[in-house]
């Protein structure tokens, strides 16, 4: 039984506090990202409850004739705004903090371990209940997305795709990449990583 996952970071959102939706920038790499997808048989799509995913999911939905479902757990560890009166600077020492130490618990939201477990259940309880040779699309977060890997895969199998992955994982996702994953007899497989070629 083999799930074909393409995890696809939203796009470039507004840059102020709470939950935000995509810039025009970003609904163009949505649309970009949309017509790339329209040319696989998508059987599903699933976004996280943020403004941001929901707008770009909404992009990919128009394209491929399927229908958008939510579910929480594919939300950002934290979200700037989660915590009341947070300056932006405070927000960016916490997520720091928790990229550098994945089992700290910041005040507000998961740690990274979490986030990555949370991320790694969600997927394989898809794989499980799906039919076989389905094609997921997951609407999502950069942070959730290296999380979800670095607590996956071990360190030299990352490696491959970037020399330091761990150590510059904040950097690795852009907007609206698409990581593809396979998952075959309970493995998963990276086939791609954070491709930005549909958006050229």
């Amino acid at each position: 039984m083999k799930t074909t996952f393409f995890l696809v970071r939203h796009g470039v959102k507004e840059k102020r506090i709470g939950d935000v939706p995509i810039t025009s920038e970003g609904a163009v790499q949505a649309e970009s990202t949309a017509l790339h997808l329209a040319n696989v048989p998508v059987t599903k799509i699933i976004a996280s409850p943020l403004r941001r995913a929901i707008d770009t999911a909404a992009h990919i939905a128009l394209q491929t004739n399927v229908t958008v479902t939510e579910d929480p757990r594919l939300r950002e560890r934290a979200n700037w705004g989660d915590l009341p009166e947070q300056t932006i600077e405070e927000f960016i020492a916490m997520w720091d903090r928790t990229t550098i130490d994945p089992d700290f618990l910041p005040p507000v939201g998961d740690s990274a371990k979490q986030a990555g477990e949370r991320l790694a259940s969600f997927l394989t309880e898809l794989a499980n209940s799906e039919p076989p040779d389905s094609y997921i699309v997951i609407v999502t977060h950069g942070g959730l997305i290296t999380d979800f890997l670095v607590n996956t895969f071990p360190e030299h199998e990352l490696n491959v795709w970037h020399p330091d992955f761990i150590a510059v994982q904040s950097q690795l996702i852009p907007e609206c990449s698409i990581t593809t994953l396979i998952h075959e007899n309970g493995i998963y497989i990276i086939q791609d990583f954070a491709s930005v070629e549909h958006l050229k």
